[in-house]
């Protein structure tokens, strides 16, 4: 999930290379009233700001939607809605940009920005975004005439500031009837959405009267494209075949395409973090990875390095971390803190958990065989998929039985968060601040909140307490422990941290991990 806008999932994006975002440039001057197309993994699914969790749903809105503040490729914050902030260590009060207005012109004042905020954490809005992008006590108030308007907790919270850099804000007709957003856009973005064809393309139209887009940008920037199209193209090598063919002018490629698009002169390439390839076990109570005994061993079970090989198809780095880059704590919370691989270790404590091996070899227990159901994406490659036979077999050898159950992104989410049919899940999550994990990892469980996994680890909950507390960086020690305690308990596993390349035809882009940045796009003329 890419929560990075946040959630939940990912993505991302190689001669020209950066760790965690840049700029890919090729030769030539821009060009005017050119339109830009890019891809789609899937479709985005329902348009509303307050509800979007996925990846690819905050892809699309990034193109109609404004911020508070934008992040640039380093990370860094600068001036979007508003020009200026004063933070304090319980709040943080924006000073808004003047005569900003949403696309069907109304003003976007303080009150309407802070009625975003509200109405995530509103309880009653049942936003997944609560607790998670936000902190779910979060307040808002705006002051018109002032011009301001003030994020507040009752106490001290580590990243009020980094925050607000993730919601986006709705304005015009769609704050007044949130049921618009479902296939339409309603924001004061750089573009306009003017048509959307479930599962096949959206498009967006440049607002030529835009004049407040970060670092000056406005909607007569020399070379911002007049049009953008975003293309649903689930299979990756039909994408790179577009992209070499002029079809598209950008795609994120992460599977064995990438060695073809490295090989073209032609394409520009931007390798950027993609997220953590990582997987949880679900802690319900009918559930046999509820006990951390067998949690352990099924990790014990796995050659985790030989895993990540074949998990990122050999482009992968060490994980360090549950949160992406760049990231604002920069220590190692995993090194040496997952249970290693061992299968003798896994075989006995699986018996001496009451897991015996059955006639065929499958483990049971009180009648019942060791079944573990295997949740999976199948729009992000082959080694998603490769992944998950990996385990099955590597399980299998240890007596578990293993059902595996790939599909699309908007299932995944369904699975996750209603239906709940599932015992371990390879779910990336890419967000950039530790405490947008907290809702994710903690609190009430899904379907009532975005605990998907129902994990209840007291270590992890009484050190993110404390480091709420405190500012960046003298917050980190613990925010990184607060990771590690989830890694000893294996309430999750850290495998590998993905990369990919962002592919470029005829533009320049610039990205934050594996995000394109709509405002810094320019249409090129051919080298």
């Amino acid at each position: 999930m890419n929560t990075s806008k946040s959630v939940a999932v990912l993505v991302t994006a190689a001669a020209l290379t950066a760790s965690c975002g840049g700029q890919a440039t090729p030769v030539g001057g821009v060009v005017a009233g050119a339109t830009f197309t890019s891809t789609l993994t899937a479709d985005p699914g329902v348009l509303d700001p307050a509800t979007a969790i996925l990846s690819v749903t905050n892809t699309v809105l990034s193109y109609a939607y404004d911020s508070l503040v934008a992040a640039r490729p380093d990370g860094s914050l600068v001036p979007a809605l508003a020009e200026k902030w004063d933070v304090q260590p319980d709040s943080v009060t924006f000073t808004l940009r003047k005569n900003v207005t949403c696309a069907d012109g109304t003003p976007v004042t303080p009150s309407i920005v802070a009625a975003n905020f509200n109405h995530i954490a509103d309880p009653a809005s049942k936003s997944p975004l609560r607790g998670v992008l936000i902190p779910a006590d979060l307040t808002a108030k705006g002051d018109d005439a002032a011009g301001t308007v003030t994020l507040a907790t009752p106490k001290p919270f580590s990243f009020i500031l980094e925050s607000a850099k993730d919601i986006y804000i709705v304005c015009g007709k769609g704050l007044k009837d949130r049921s618009l957003l479902a296939r339409q856009t309603s924001g004061s973005g750089l573009f306009q959405l003017t048509e959307a064809v479930s599962g096949d393309h959206y498009t967006f139209a440049l607002r030529q009267d835009y004049a407040w887009g970060p670092q000056g940008v406005t909607g007569k920037t020399p070379g911002v494209p007049a049009k953008v199209v975003l293309k649903v193209i689930p299979n990756e090598q039909t994408a790179v075949n577009l992209l070499a063919s002029g079809g598209v002018n950008a795609t994120v490629v992460t599977g064995s395409d990438r060695q073809r698009v490295e090989a073209d002169p032609s394409i520009t390439k931007l390798v950027v973090a993609l997220g953590n390839g990582q997987f949880f076990y679900h802690q319900g109570d009918d559930r046999p990875a509820k006990d951390p005994a067998v949690r352990k061993a099924l990790t014990q079970a796995l050659n985790l390095q030989q895993l990540a090989g074949i998990a990122s198809g050999g482009t992968g780095r060490k994980a360090t971390s549950l949160v992406m880059e760049p990231r604002p704590c920069k220590g190692d919370s995993v090194t040496g803190h997952v249970p290693a691989h061992d299968p003798q270790a896994a075989s006995a404590a699986l018996e001496a958990a009451g897991w015996k091996p059955g006639p065929d070899g499958i483990r049971q227990k009180d009648g019942k065989r060791l079944t573990l159901r295997y949740l999976f994406v199948t729009t992000k490659g082959p080694t998603f998929m490769a992944a998950a036979e990996f385990m099955a077999a590597e399980w299998k050898k240890a007596g578990v039985e293993v059902k595996l159950n790939g599909v699309i992104d908007t299932k995944l989410a369904e699975s996750l968060n209603a239906t709940q049919d599932w015992d371990v899940v390879w779910l990336p999550i890419g967000v950039p601040l530790p405490s947008q994990l907290i809702g994710f990892l903690s609190g009430p469980a899904a379907p009532e909140g975005a605990n998907f996994a129902h994990l209840d680890n007291p270590r992890y909950n009484e050190l993110v307490a404390k480091a709420g507390s405190k500012p960046a960086p003298a917050s980190c020690a613990d925010w990184e422990a607060a990771e590690s305690a989830l890694f000893e308990a294996a309430d999750l596993v850290p495998v590998v941290e993905n990369t990919a390349v962002v592919a470029v035809k005829g533009a320049t882009v610039q990205t934050v991990s594996y995000l394109l940045i709509p405002s810094s796009i320019r249409m090129t003329k051919a080298s």
